[in-house]
């Protein structure tokens, strides 16, 4: 007996130290059976007091009464599926003749509270079919990205959701995206991550930092054309204008729209021409978009004038020409000028980190959803990365992208140099590079460096 209380005591005080210092592991090894069967166990009594129990119908309380047996409890949605996951555990509920997904959602907070759980996130499958989602531990206090993620070509895995799931970047389904956020809020970090997973991809990198390059020349080995001022990012600008309509010219060459080519094969985008003549797609990065917009003479005015037409026409026509934008910056509205309000207008994608007052937030969610606004202000600001992500639907999530130091980042675009395409077009802004490449700097403090 005492060796089973000793053996008892230390495996519950594993288990604590464990939900201390390494939620992740104590979810494995403890967290996922104990919320298992709790949410088993509880789910009738759950469930009937957040409301989401649906009363007997008139065809049971007759045949209750004809047969002269007790009246017939409520009945919860039934569960379809109980699957455990890494970070939590997901719920795939049959609805009841009477109930919709809202009525799940409104009830997230009471279920959270009643499992036990971190946090309950649900949404709509097909009709009558919800899923819910639930973490068990703060998934974004510790971003740990799964070994295995779904990627594709342009469609780049970069943070974490709080629900679990992964993030992902996916530009053929979302072509422009604008990132907004405070100084130290994280964006550098979000961006480098967004640059590492293009760089093993068949992508043309093109940057646009107008401080100084600080940012992203030290990745310039896997960039094919960059610009550190507004001069030279105005004729980079002109130059992708350029190359859009001569990949259009291409497109309209090869549709050959005649009765006995099937539909699947008329080309309306640069993903509808064959492998060997498609044209390399072009992902633009601007890092701090008012420098772009500010002036402070008639020159530069006129300057600005010609780099937010050249923005404002990428991003309504750059989509089938391959051509997609990534714009960043603290703010976004309408104090940058005319034009501004027209360009945002097309950055579907929206993400914003923490900002300094709610007029921020507004420049990214005010026309999509007063609930990402609300969430984007009341980001804290020690919790650098956390990033709201949304797009035009509504639809929002709080994010984090793992952590990625800038030495990181430049190793794989160090490692990936040779996969830079050279664009004619793009050659006068390719940047100039001496010496030989760069060598991969080993991350830690004991293992050697390799090239």
């Amino acid at each position: 007996m005492t060796a089973f209380t000793v053996t008892l005591v230390l495996v519950v005080a594993a288990a604590g130290l464990l939900r201390w210092r390494r939620p992740a592991w104590y979810w494995l090894t403890f967290g996922v059976t104990l919320a298992t069967l709790r949410v088993l166990v509880r789910y009738a009594s759950v469930m009937d007091a957040c409301g989401l129990a649906m009363p007997p119908s008139r065809w049971r309380l007759a045949l209750a009464r004809a047969t002269n047996r007790p009246v017939p409890e409520s009945r919860p949605p039934r569960i379809l599926r109980l699957r455990p996951t890494r970070t939590g555990l997901v719920l795939r509920l049959k609805l009841r003749p009477g109930q919709d997904a809202f009525d799940v959602a409104a009830a997230s907070d009471r279920l959270r509270h009643s499992f036990g759980m971190y946090g309950v996130t649900s949404r709509e499958v097909r009709s009558g079919v919800v899923e819910v989602r639930m973490t068990g531990y703060d998934v974004l206090k510790r971003v740990q990205m799964p070994a295995k993620t779904d990627t594709r070509p342009m469609r780049v895995p970069v943070a974490l959701r709080e629900d679990g799931a992964v993030h992902y970047r996916d530009y053929r389904a979302i072509p422009h995206a604008l990132t907004l956020g405070a100084t130290e809020s994280g964006k550098s970090v979000y961006q480098r991550n967004l640059v590492a997973g293009l760089a093993p991809m068949d992508v043309a990198l093109v940057g646009i930092d107008c401080k100084q390059g600080v940012e992203l020349f030290p990745l310039a080995r896997r960039f094919s054309a960059l610009a550190d001022n507004p001069d030279t990012a105005a004729k980079l600008l002109e130059a992708l204008v350029a190359r859009m309509e001569g990949v259009y010219q291409l497109i309209r060459s090869e549709q050959r729209i005649t009765a006995d080519v099937p539909d699947a094969e008329i080309a309306a985008d640069i993903w509808d021409l064959p492998d060997h003549l498609r044209p390399t797609p072009v992902v633009v990065l601007v890092d701090e978009v008012a420098e772009l917009a500010l002036f402070a003479t008639k020159e530069e005015e006129k300057r600005r004038d010609r780099i937010v037409t050249a923005l404002v026409r990428l991003a309504q026509l750059g989509r089938a020409a391959g051509i997609y934008l990534e714009i960043c910056g603290q703010r976004f509205g309408s104090e940058l000028g005319k034009g501004i309000t027209m360009l945002r207008a097309q950055l579907t994608g929206r993400t914003a980190h923490r900002v300094n007052d709610e007029t921020s937030a507004n420049m990214a969610f005010g026309d999509i959803s007063p609930d990402a606004v609300l969430a984007a202000i009341q980001i804290p600001a020690e919790m650098r990365g956390v990033a709201i992500a949304g797009d035009s639907t509504g639809g929002w999530h709080r994010i984090r992208a793992p952590h990625t130091s800038l030495r990181q980042a430049v190793n794989t675009c160090n490692r990936h140099a040779h996969q830079t395409p050279g664009l004619p077009e793009l050659a006068p802004f390719r940047p100039a590079l001496t010496g030989p490449p760069a060598a991969v700097v080993s991350l830690s403090k004991t293992a050697p460096a390799t090239a």
